[in-house]
């Protein structure tokens, strides 16, 4: 039995129709697919390995393999590509900075986390959804959703700054940038068709070609292209545990377990499926891949909210297509030719269709929170929408005992941890049991 149906004729779904997680379209329009999920992710995670000093292809081969795993132990239910998670910059930079540790240690860390991810979903598997659903109720999983919507939009224009700034190669190109965000806009709102479910691959395209005919593409980035060669193997690196930098990331246990389960209910919402009995096997991938990713030397990884967004816009939940972006960040991998021509994409361009992505996966933190039929004037339910727009929105840092986190990750570890107590007080109060 083949593992997706055909949608249709395989070459042009009717508009506005949704091609299912289990269908693809022809192998080749399902290859171009792939390349939007492949531009999507390849800007953050160029930049996650480039800002922890840890090697790109490596990290970029970890990010294919691990999406492949998650696929596998989702049994090809839940759409998604793993991408390396910005998360993992500040915690990895402060733990560097303290404690002097190398790249072993680091990835060590990375290493460390996955393994206790990968624990959290085996007792979620376990114990079943309801402990889920007592944990990470539908107000807190759509929080989760939204922070990480509007957090990692802040987030990622505070990394994209950093990297114009640490990275002379890089340049914002701001037209470049306006381009790449109306193309995706209009295509994913006026176009048909191809136009449309490829409205993610045109705008970047768009805004590619137009910064290098403005010269806007780097001379050195150009430089690196011609001297790459086509064939090589991605750096390993040997994890080794370092006492002083695990404590420093073990919060990101917390807030990569709430990312994935949102990442799973934020799918659930686009493609009105129910997807609670996956939520396991999803902790399980996403932490295998992270630990996968930690063994060779590569940073810690998730399911990239970008990308969600890139099936929102093209209306394409096929997990083909998931696929075929994996195995095609595994090829590129091992061809820094490749990787150098990417690498050519503007920071702007990047950024911008991160910035309309991201939105989208916004919107669908609101819709879970419609579907469930939140109501917004309980003050528990309250406190969590008031915070999560108020950090998301802001995305604060915050310090603690010279350890810096980010507002999308201490929000995130927030909404989990309080709002049991706090669902648990105002109950006591109003004398009835949760809702």
């Amino acid at each position: 039995m083949a593992l997706w149906a055909v949608h249709g004729n395989g070459r042009q779904p009717p508009d506005g129709e949704d091609v299912a997680t289990e269908e693809r379209l022809s192998w080749p329009l399902t290859m171009g697919l792939g390349l939007q999920h492949l531009f999507a992710m390849f800007g953050a995670t160029v930049l996650v390995p480039r800002l922890t000093g840890l090697p790109v292809a490596t990290t970029l081969l970890a990010s294919g393999v691990g999406t492949l795993l998650f696929l596998l132990l989702t049994r090809n239910r839940v759409p998604a590509y793993l991408g390396a998670s910005a998360t993992f910059v500040v915690p990895l930079g402060v733990a560097a900075e303290r404690s002097g540790a190398g790249p072993g240690g680091l990835v060590g860390a990375v290493l460390v986390v996955g393994l206790l991810v990968t624990a959290v979903g085996i007792s979620v598997k376990a114990l079943g959804v309801r402990l889920l659903e007592t944990v990470m109720p539908a107000v807190v999983t759509g929080g989760v959703v939204v922070l990480v919507g509007l957090g990692m939009a802040t987030h990622s224009v505070t990394l994209f700054q950093e990297a114009a700034r640490s990275v002379p190669s890089f340049r914002p190109v701001p037209v470049a940038a306006v381009v790449t965000a109306l193309v995706i806009v209009l295509l994913a709102v006026f176009g048909r068709g191809l136009l449309n479910r490829g409205c993610v691959l045109f705008g970047i395209a768009t805004g590619w070609f137009y910064a290098f005919a403005a010269g806007g593409v780097y001379q050195a980035r150009l430089e690196s292209l011609r001297s790459a060669p086509w064939f090589g193997f991605p750096e390993l690196i040997t994890p080794r545990l370092h006492i002083s930098v695990i404590p420093v990331v073990l919060p990101l246990v917390v807030v990569l377990a709430a990312q994935q389960v949102g990442v799973v209910k934020a799918v659930a919402a686009s493609t009105d499926r129910d997807l609670d009995g996956n939520v396991g096997d999803a902790l399980i991938g996403g932490g295998l891949a992270t630990t996968l990713s930690g063994a060779v030397g590569g940073s810690g990884l998730i399911g990239y909210a970008e990308n969600t967004g890139v099936m929102v816009a093209s209306r394409v939940f096929s997990t083909a297509a998931c696929v075929a972006a994996a195995v095609t960040a595994v090829t590129l991998a091992f061809s820094p030719k490749f990787v150098a021509l990417l690498d050519t994409v503007p920071i702007g361009v990047v950024g911008a269709a991160t910035m309309v992505l991201l939105g989208m996966v916004t919107l669908i933190g609101g819709r879970i929170w419609l579907r469930a039929r939140i109501r917004f004037t309980d003050p528990a339910n309250l406190v969590v929408v008031v915070a999560t727009l108020l950090i998301g929105a802001s995305n604060p840092t915050l310090s603690l005992g010279g350890f810096r986190l980010s507002g999308v990750v201490w929000g995130s570890f927030l909404l989990v941890l309080v709002y049991p107590v706090l669902r648990t007080v105002v109950d006591a109060v109003r004398g009835r049991p949760r809702d």
